[in-house]
């Protein structure tokens, strides 16, 4: 047996993540060997054509809402001519005072100027966006198709190496190198650095390695409506995104003169079934007439044309998992993007990048990273004693610890 190729940087996962850390390093001057169990990039959750991208707005955690901004802008930037620039609507809560001046203040607060985000009241909205309800308009608001965002990123490159249809499933560290084995022990790669950005498959990886992680899978279900030319429906179909409890893309009409439209996300917590259920086109119809405020539309005039399934992957803070693994040298994680996977992947590419480059920390900043962000994202928060650890940053977060084993 030959001996197995052996990279200085080698990224375990070819979906919208790992191909976006994988370009960095290229744009870098860095060679990057990229590794996936699938024959071609982009073929689990980033199949997905379908994902919206705006900053988070809610009443979440400050170090959620800093982070979006920064991740928005550089996912902005990033995806140029693919980034489909609709405009998105978040309306207000329907059981929320709406009052203009106060939202004003709380979006300059987060850093959000008028160009990115801006309240209207009813009559502007339905002007602007044809949406009679307040709320926030984020005019820059998009969406991507990641499938051909992840493979335009991998395309054909002099310093580029593509490893198809091969399944990491241990990794184990020896001499002084990362070794990439499959599921009978066979070393399939050696690196000196290795990227794992592999969504939910990253925990039993990092168990290999004596590492437990708290992630979990979600389910969720998009569904594809038609919705017939003549019905009550067109005249409250959506000409911009609208993003609340759900989201859904503006309607296209066809050439037939009916429309096609995307409506999501079912949410189903510690669920990886990717069967498409008619309970989730059920729940989405639900969604859709919440969106819209048009409780009297009828689901059944919602035909379904289609569906995407797909399985995020979360930690239990909530918060992505980005950035150097302290306990174990030369492995760098990208992983827990949830269902913001086009944010995520553009911010986990600068900080990846500029941690596995040993860069000086002075370009995060210079990108918008404060030390307590970067803290916020690593590894090290979900184990004890990191908060006290020199490689670790201030955070004020409280550390959560990892579970116990459960039996199997």
């Amino acid at each position: 047996m030959t001996n197995p190729q052996h990279h200085e940087i080698v990224v375990i996962g070819a979906g919208i993540c790992g191909s976006t850390i994988a370009n960095e390093l290229l744009l870098r001057g860095k060679s990057v060997c990229i590794v996936d169990a699938a024959s071609s990039a982009a073929t689990a959750c980033s199949s997905h054509a379908y994902a919206i991208a705006h900053p988070h707005i809610g009443k979440g955690s400050p170090r959620l809402l800093r982070l979006t901004r920064i991740a928005f802008l550089l996912a902005e930037s990033r995806w140029g001519e693919a980034w489909n620039k609709h405009g998105i609507f978040q309306p207000t809560k329907k059981e929320k005072h709406f009052d203009q001046a106060e939202v004003a203040n709380y979006l300059k607060s987060l850093g959000l100027d008028e160009d990115l985000a801006i309240a209207l009241d009813a009559q502007e909205a339905e002007k602007i966006c044809g949406i009679k309800q307040s709320g926030v308009w984020l005019s820059r608001g998009a969406s991507l198709n990641i499938f051909e965002a992840s493979n335009a990123l991998l395309k054909e490159h002099e310093h580029l190496t593509c490893l198809w249809s091969s399944r990491v499933a241990k990794l184990e560290h020896a001499q002084g190198q990362w070794l990439l084995m499959n599921q009978t022990n066979e070393v399939i790669l050696s690196a000196d650095k290795v990227v794992v950005a592999t969504a939910i498959d990253t925990k039993p990886l990092m168990s290999s390695i004596g590492i437990r992680l708290p992630l979990k899978p979600v389910r969720g279900q998009l569904s594809i409506f038609s919705i017939k030319k003549d019905d009550p429906w067109a005249q409250k179909l959506p000409r911009v995104g609208i993003s609340g409890d759900g989201y859904c893309l503006p309607a296209q009409q066809l050439e037939d003169g009916s429309y096609r439209w995307m409506v999501g996300s079912s949410f189903d917590e510690g669920e990886d079934d990717l069967g498409s259920r008619d309970s989730s086109d059920t729940f989405n119809r639900e969604q859709a007439q919440g969106l819209l405020a048009y409780s009297e539309g009828d689901p059944a005039a919602l035909i379904k044309a289609g569906d995407f399934v797909g399985v995020r992957c979360v930690a239990g803070d909530r918060l992505p998992i980005i950035g150097a693994l302290s306990q174990r040298p030369g492995i760098f994680l990208a992983t827990a993007l949830g269902s913001r996977g086009i944010l995520w992947s553009a911010l986990a590419a600068k900080l990846i990048t500029a941690q596995v480059l040993d860069d000086d920390f002075a370009l995060l900043v210079r990108l918008g990273f404060a030390a307590d962000l970067v803290a916020a994202l690593a590894p090290a928060r979900f184990f004890a004693g990191a908060l006290a650890a020199p490689a670790a940053l201030a955070s004020n977060s409280k550390p959560i610890f990892p579970s116990a084993p459960k039996a199997k």
